[in-house]
């Protein structure tokens, strides 16, 4: 066998796979397959070394560090765009062109103008070398290694090319991936990402290339620049880098009068909300490069394309003041408290500052009219302060340095843009929201107890933790407010039935931080008891899959504590399931492997749980959201109409529960 063909081949087919997935979204193969042709490709690079490529599909997981971003010039200047807010302004940005070029046929390439990270990528024989942020305009930093990470990003070109080139585009968090990052956050107890852009923006500085690996990064072109390019116009430029491998929108579009301009415009403010990612306007350029070239450039920006940026809706209301919230891992969110105000359809009274960074960055101040808008269309945030109307009492606003449950000192790590209550065993709000977190549906899920009831006990001195849980009497909670003898009896029994809620759903319970749902799973599944976890090293954690660093260090710093070893130890004696009960399903199969299955609705002969442990029991894979990697629709009554219409829109096969019971024969 020929190692070097093959494993040039091996490299082909996975990057025309990568494209056919995350640019065409059209795979021709399931991940499965994909998995194993990768594993094929990494076990016969480690054999033979000599044949590395630092371009390979393999090394797009990441793992490199970077502590220093080197600083590089652009050979290009990456410029900014003149923004408008009207119509007429665009007719003023015509009017100013035409007097340049006189009152020749004009075409102009409309573009959705998207919400992210703007980046330069060079290309040299094909392959990328170089990847560096806008920075200034003028020089920017290299993130080669972390931009290599996002799939949809070519690492070699196909088709005729240029020896050497540059590309611009946007890098963008999808927001069905920031809203998942967000769910995993708030499942961990820490504070979620204030909005995709700025995710997107940071994740390109992060310093281990294989977290941003992790991140569901995507990126869309919108330019190409350099000598003998293949292509006289802006619009044939986007087709033809679509043909080399590149992620280009197919919302571009060729208009051949302002009038058109403006129907495109139209048309994107009604839908935009339907697209994937934010988009916050739409960018204008004038078609043909001797036109663009005839133009020229301002000191800022080009002559030849303007940005006409959407409307939010905002609206303009007094502070009156700031609180600060304890979340249960210690993370202090402020929060500002509004005068009432209608904004898209609701009523806002609070809005998220976020941190101390964004009350200093905006100056906000209590009394001061400040100007709120849904960020995405969903959380409503403070985006400026209208300061034409500031009192001349009002006082900088200092951000509290003592928590406001305990009073301990705040502390804010580096690089961190938190701050944290570090009395975690003794602050109020931080025991209670782990107790809360352990009685969770997903946890422990015992009945007859919430999220107020679990207050009112720690209020009156019944537990401090969770394992006084175990210890309750149904005369101790008797005397509490609103509590009768059923509703006493079906606490106890609820707390007594979760005892046999399987370690992995205890160990998620337990509430070490960073350990999700799939991360609790993972390590129960490998360590099989609290004792062994308990007793396993930095290195050892490390070494499991998709355990970094950082969730080692807290499940170690978690274990190290001698108030959560005495918890544990009560648990034990109680009857807590701590360790693994592994089932073996004699009627297992594998007739699903590689085929992954959405379930939605409501079911006559299984339940939603039933139907997934079936698929997962015969091979396959449980989504939970509907994309291009999804084989099958199971659809019960009442599907979700978001989910058929995505199902519809990307021809996913939707099934009866009959039909997968047939499959299954």
């Amino acid at each position: 066998m020929d190692i070097q063909n093959t494993i040039s081949q091996l490299r082909e087919e996975l990057n025309q796979h990568n494209y056919n997935y995350y640019v065409l979204d059209k795979p021709v193969i399931s991940d499965y397959e994909f998995d194993q042709k990768l594993k094929q490709l990494q076990d016969l690079e480690s054999q033979y070394p000599e044949f590395f490529d630092e371009n390979s599909p393999t090394q797009r997981v990441g793992g490199t560090v970077t502590k220093n971003f080197k600083t590089v010039v652009h050979e290009q200047r990456m410029y900014s765009l003149d923004n408008s807010y009207s119509k007429e302004e665009l007719a003023d940005w015509e009017n100013r062109i035409r007097k340049l070029v006189g009152n020749i046929p004009l075409e102009y390439t409309c573009e959705l103008k998207y919400d992210g990270a703007s980046i330069s990528i060079t290309y040299e024989n094909g392959k990328l070398v170089r990847a560096v942020t806008r920075g200034d305009g003028i020089q920017g930093d290299d993130v080669t290694n972390n931009i290599k990470t996002i799939k949809s990003i070519p690492l070699q070109l196909k088709g005729n090319f240029p020896d050497k080139f540059d590309v611009r585009g946007e890098i963008i968090l999808p927001f069905a991936g920031f809203e998942k990052m967000n769910e995993e956050l708030i499942e961990i107890g820490e504070t979620p990402y204030s909005n995709p852009r700025n995710t997107a923006s940071g994740s390109l500085k992060l310093q281990d290339s294989a977290e941003v690996a992790k991140r569901p990064l995507d990126c869309l072109l919108y330019f190409l620049i350099g000598n003998k390019l293949p292509f006289h116009s802006q619009f044939d430029g986007l087709e033809t880098a679509r043909n080399w491998g590149f992620k280009v929108p197919k919302e571009a579009k060729l208009a051949r009068s302002l009038d058109q301009v403006f129907q495109f415009i139209d048309f994107w403010d009604e839908h935009r909300h339907k697209l994937p990612y934010e988009t916050d306007g739409v960018v204008i350029k004038v078609n043909d490069f001797n036109h663009q070239e005839e133009l020229g450039f301002t000191a800022k920006s080009p002559r030849w394309a303007i940005a006409y940026k959407f409307k939010s809706e905002q609206v303009a209301t007094r502070l009156n003041s700031i609180s600060y919230q304890v979340g249960r891992t210690g993370a202090i969110t402020p929060v500002a408290n509004l005068e009432p105000v209608q904004l898209a359809g609701t009523i806002v009274k609070r809005a998220s500052l976020h941190n101390a960074d964004q009350i200093e960055k905006l100056d906000i101040r209590i009394g001061d009219t400040v100007f709120v808008e849904k960020g995405g269309e969903i959380i409503p945030k403070i985006i400026a302060v209208d300061l034409s109307k500031r009192l001349d009492t009002s006082i900088p606003t200092k951000y509290i340095s003592n928590c406001p449950e305990c009073n301990t000192e705040l502390v804010r790590s580096a690089g961190e843009a938190n701050h944290y209550c570090p009395n975690f065993y003794e602050c109020p709000p931080q025991i209670i929201g782990r107790i809360q977190h352990f009685i969770s549906r997903k946890a422990m899920d015992i009945e007859g107890l919430g999220g107020e009831t679990v207050a009112l006990l720690f209020n009156n001195g019944l537990v401090q933790n969770y394992a006084d849980l175990y210890e309750l009497s149904v005369n101790q909670i008797l005397p509490l407010e609103r509590m009768a003898q059923k509703s006493a009896e079906n606490l106890i029994n609820g707390v007594q039935n979760s005892k046999s809620i399987p370690f992995e759903r205890v160990l998620y319970a337990l509430g070490i931080r960073y350990v999700g749902e799939t991360v609790a799973k993972k390590l129960a599944k490998h360590y099989k008891n609290i004792d062994a976890l308990s007793e396993a090293s930095l290195m050892d954690l490390i070494l499991v899959d998709e355990i970094g660093e950082r969730i080692a260090q807290s499940v170690i710093d978690f274990f190290d504590n001698q108030e959560n070893k005495s918890s544990i130890d009560r648990l034990k004696k109680q009857g807590i399931q701590l360790e693994l009960v592994e089932k073996i399903n004699p009627n297992a199969t594998h007739k699903l492997a590689g085929k992954t299955f959405v379930v939605s609705g409501v079911f006559s002969l299984f339940s939603r749980d039933d139907l997934k442990n079936m698929i997962e029991d015969n091979g396959g894979k449980v989504g939970s959201s509907i994309s291009a990697k999804t084989d099958f629709v199971i659809a019960g009554d009442n599907m979700g109409p978001a989910k058929l219409e995505k199902a519809n829109q990307l021809r996913v096969p939707i099934i009866s529960e009959n039909d997968f019971v047939e499959m299954l024969k």
